[in-house]
């Protein structure tokens, strides 16, 4: 059991990453306890630097709202303040770790805003089959032309003799 009656364990891996996370941030500034102390009363969250050295040797939990403090006072995300040391650490890790989430996470709310258009679309064409035809070549054609628009703006314009889709139907000056 720790000094404070808590079961050794019963910390949550993210608590025993922000402890370990509070002594290397403020070894790496070169801070005193009491330094990191002013900071976070600076800040607006009381700690005294008894309380910072008892956290950091995990002899007391840390609340949620002084993590926040922590994190701030550090200048890091609250996601990667409680991230595993070694990746925390190096905050372009944790940056470019929650970039693929965040995208992984756009993609899955744009496949399923997809899906529903697309089985409204269906429904419709269903109930409207004299029109499936031409509604079909029209959503094909529009989902074309974004594509083309999208790998121009991503990959740069088309090479020279391609079709330009902003203007296709325009005439010619040649």
């Amino acid at each position: 059991m720790a000094d404070d009656g808590t079961p050794e364990g019963i910390l949550l891996s993210g608590e025993e990453n922000a402890a370990v996370r509070i002594k290397l941030e403020r070894d790496k500034r070169g801070w005193s306890t009491t330094t990191l102390s002013e900071r976070l009363n600076e800040a607006g969250f009381d700690m005294n630097p008894s309380a910072v050295w008892r956290i950091e040797n995990r002899k007391r939990r840390i609340n949620l709202d002084e993590a926040i403090g922590f994190a701030e006072v550090f200048g890091v995300g609250l996601r990667n303040f409680a991230g595993p040391p070694q990746l925390a650490a190096k905050g372009r890790a944790m940056e470019l770790i929650d970039n693929v989430v965040a995208a992984q996470q756009a993609t899955q709310r744009a496949q399923h805003a997809f899906a529903q258009a697309r089985e409204s679309f269906d429904a419709y064409i269903a109930e409207h089959p004299d029109i499936r035809e031409e509604a079909e070549l029209m959503v094909s054609n529009a989902i074309a032309e974004s594509v083309m628009k999208m790998n121009a703006e991503i990959f740069g314009p088309p090479p020279d003799g391609s079709v330009d889709t902003d203007h296709a139907d325009a005439p010619s000056d040649e």
